[in-house]
């Protein structure tokens, strides 16, 4: 499996989202790795990942490669942030690997309840078919490109910026549809009730994510009520890419925070 590792530091575990592929968050991979070390990867199934997947098994593989990372990292316990779908992921990694986990960061994430909109259910009719409709419909993501950017031509750059990434590392619009429908008949409410780190669930303003409403991220504040809630300002879903400045300030004292604690309690347990 390839695992991107860059940095020194407090370790954070990125997680993509649906899109399966670590480069479209590059900006947050290079600005979190100037102050800390971070792994990350593309979804197991991803064809540039060449990690082990069985799709009879769920978002489970997704699981397994969290913890194939940290091993081939060399690292015991890390910060797990999860991007979206990558915060499910991230979850229930949490929920299966507790000693794993110094921190959990749940980036604009769907929730164990999460099913499919209207408009999602209209792609997964055909999704190779229906993926120009798709990028079409992906404009939608512009206006807050726009926001987070002070001046029209420096947000026409950072949305140029961000479609050539899309442009040069493709999604697959089937491996996408096969994800969301990994979702279905798994039910993770139960087993992520029990998790109990440290947590922070990070969105943009409601009113510019258009992917998932901040509202269902915010269901994992009402299941874990040690739960922090942080806002990016100015952005909706892509807050960490549109200002990965603000999104490692957030982030980054928060890794750090609870890897001292983690540290804290081995040593109390061990004496």
């Amino acid at each position: 499996m390839k695992v991107i590792d860059r940095g020194s530091g407090t370790p954070i575990v990125v997680i993509p989202g649906i899109q399966g592929r670590w480069e479209w968050v590059k900006p947050a991979i290079d600005t979190l790795a100037q102050q800390c070390r971070v792994i990350t990867f593309s979804l197991a199934d991803e064809p540039t990942c060449g990690g082990p997947f069985g799709e009879q098994r769920g978002i489970e593989p997704y699981v397994e490669q969290v913890r194939m990372a940290l091993d081939t990292a060399g690292v015991q316990r890390a910060a797990i942030c999860g991007v979206s779908y990558g915060g499910l992921i991230a979850a229930a990694f949490a929920a299966r690997f507790p000693d794993r986990v110094s921190a959990l960061v749940l980036v604009s994430a769907i929730p164990p309840s999460w099913t499919p909109d209207r408009r999602v259910r209209f792609y997964l009719r055909a999704p190779r078919l229906l993926s120009p409709l798709f990028y079409i419909a992906s404009l939608r993501l512009v206006r807050e490109i726009l926001a987070a950017h002070a001046g029209l031509a420096a947000g026409a750059r950072a949305a140029a910026e961000h479609t050539w990434r899309v442009a040069m590392h493709p999604f697959s619009p089937g491996r996408m549809a096969r994800r969301v429908q990994l979702t279905k008949g798994h039910d993770l409410q139960a087993q992520l009730s029990r998790v109990n780190v440290p947590t922070l669930l990070v969105t943009g303003d409601s009113a510019l994510d258009r992917v998932v409403p901040t509202g269902l991220s915010h269901e994992y504040a009402r299941m874990w009520p040690h739960a922090r809630l942080a806002t990016i300002a100015n952005t909706g879903h892509l807050g960490l890419i549109t200002r990965p400045d603000e999104f490692a300030r957030l982030v980054v004292p928060f890794a750090e925070e609870g890897a001292r604690q983690a540290d804290e309690g081995a040593r109390r347990h061990i004496g």
